[in-house]
């Protein structure tokens, strides 16, 4: 009996991924150094002097690292609760931190106890910044009230109770030291002026607000809360301009890159999508192993020199951008490794005419489905080589047992016999890949013999018959654009014959007119016979 030959998988030539500027700017990354922390990672914040050295707020410890330091070169632990939202100065001397007993923390960067104690809040404060004068502090409790604060005296100057749930998040104005921001959980987001008792602008955001960010000029601010991330224009009085809606799950942080070209959100569903700020459309995206909590990048280099992300499962993640010495050492590394020859070494050596060759079989594995095709069960090995995973990611071996089973002549009995369920799931696939033009001539005999087969049927399911008015659908379209692009075929083939020069062709003897030798006379007419 002949031995069973495995079903050919067709190698389809690849569709490749569109590769833009922002693909190879953002993926110009070092592999990400990761650092556990003592608990998940709920803010970071870039010192704005060089070094650029980097706070972590990770449970009740603030952990200061320099820019590619993987152990921690400075740590505030003086906390009797969890810490939030550590802050750097504008010079970078002193850090306000506030935590979950409502008491705010001032330190020295340079010295390990608090400077200052700030108590006034009746909650867990989760919002924290300097104005731009250095002698205030900006705080938000979930007490619902935000507060200003006298660094000098340690003395509390304003309450705003305009809130009616959590505040977690806020920023300052880096232009007017009588401006901030806050972001509440009663879904509003309120610019506030110092000289004033009250708020000047209040947005609804609609969602509880987890982040707002100002760009440079300060004309516009970006909200993030739940799946949505909002663009407003405060010079129009909180208009809003944009909303997004690209992640999954809760935003939870926002980041403009160096240039302000590009504005970054992070998200619960493990993902930081990369936006353009002048279209607002999705440009990139990075992919983590868990939720992420906070990000920031470090703008203070042209190139957004590194990328850092805390998440929920207590791992902060570096990534730094590469620069043109590691690609020549990388380079000159892969040449220094043995070449491929060295390991096939021996394998095409060709035996004497003497040598005593022992041979060794090798055994080969045949895959599931090839396994239900040597047993003749062809309806398993359809269901195998529809299982999800294989026709999600390797379509073609979908393809290959179809086409397989086609050659037998068994499709039909393959396709036969099935419940809603699997008929709906190889319906399924005929819609994802009936218009690919690499599955096409195979996918129209199996949607005719389905069609045949389960025509009677038609009307019983409201979900097949659904799937089966897509697939109607689909195919009219796609009708529709093959009929448009063969008529744009002859308009260019009209345009391409009339741009070509002409050409005479000589003809000795012949007249122009009706092919007479000059000098002819044409006097005969043409005379019809009937016979």
């Amino acid at each position: 009996m002949a031995s069973f030959k495995p079903t050919k998988i067709q190698v389809y030539p690849k569709l490749g991924e569109k590769v833009t500027q922002d693909t190879l700017y953002w993926k110009n990354y070092k592999a990400p150094v990761q650092i556990k922390e003592f608990g998940a990672v709920t803010s970071i914040d870039f010192s704005p002097v060089t070094p650029h050295n980097f706070a972590v707020t990770a449970f009740t410890r603030i952990h200061i690292y320099g820019p590619f330091s993987q152990e921690p070169v400075k740590s505030f632990t003086r906390f009797k609760d969890t810490a939030y939202c550590g802050r750097f100065r504008s010079d970078g001397q002193l850090l306000v931190a506030g935590c979950e007993d409502s008491v705010v923390r001032l330190f020295d960067v340079s010295g390990k106890v608090a400077l200052r104690l700030f108590k006034g809040h009746t909650k867990a404060v989760h919002l924290t910044d300097f104005t731009s004068d250095r002698y205030q502090i900006l705080t938000g409790s979930d007490d619902y009230t935000c507060r200003l604060w006298d660094i000098p005296n340690a003395t509390e100057l304003t309450t705003y109770r305009e809130h009616t749930d959590y505040i977690r998040c806020g920023v300052t104005s880096k232009l007017n030291r009588d401006l901030f921001i806050t972001g509440s959980y009663d879904h509003t987001v309120k610019l506030f002026d110092a000289r004033v008792e009250k708020s000047v602008i209040t947005m609804d955001h609609g969602q509880p607000v987890e982040s707002v960010l100002l760009y440079p000029s300060e004309g516009l601010l970006v909200s993030a809360g739940g799946r949505h991330v909002k663009v407003w224009d405060l010079l129009k009085g909180g208009q809003p301009l944009v909303s997004l809606k690209n992640h999954h799950k809760t935003v939870t942080s926002l980041a403009l890159s160096s240039n302000g070209q590009r504005l970054l959100s992070a998200s619960l569903d493990r993902h930081v999508k990369v936006y353009s700020t002048t279209n607002y459309k999705v440009v990139h995206n990075f992919d983590y192993a868990a939720s992420i909590l906070s990000l920031a990048l470090a703008v203070s280099h042209p190139d957004d020199e590194s990328i850092v992300v805390g998440m929920t499962n207590s791992i902060l993640s570096i990534k730094h951008r590469k620069n043109q010495e590691d690609s020549k050492e990388i380079a000159g590394q892969q040449r220094r490794r043995p070449s491929y020859r060295v390991f096939v070494k021996g394998k095409n050596y060709v035996p004497k005419q003497d040598d005593y060759l022992v041979s060794k079989p090798v055994k080969e594995h045949l895959a599931k489905y090839d396994k239900q095709l040597r047993r003749f069960n062809v309806s398993k090995a359809l269901d195998t080589a529809l299982e999800t995973w294989i026709r999600f990611r390797k379509p073609e071996i979908t393809m290959a047992v179809i086409k397989e089973l086609d050659r037998r002549g068994t499709l039909k009995n393959a396709l036969a016999g099935r419940d809603e369920r699997g008929l709906s799931q190889l319906l399924n696939f005929l819609i994802g890949n009936f218009v690919d033009a690499r599955f096409t001539p195979v996918l129209v005999t199996a949607a005719e013999m389905i069609l045949d087969i389960y025509q009677s049927i038609i009307g019983q399911s409201p979900l097949v018959d659904r799937q089966l008015l897509r697939l109607q659908d689909l195919v009219e379209k796609e009708l529709d654009y093959q009929k448009e692009l063969l008529e744009v075929l002859g308009m260019l083939d009209t345009m391409f014959a009339s741009s070509l020069p002409r050409k005479e062709v000589p003809c000795s003897g012949i007249g122009k007119s009706n092919g007479l030798t000059q000098g002819e006379p044409s006097t005969s007419k043409p005379q019809l016979q009937v016979t």
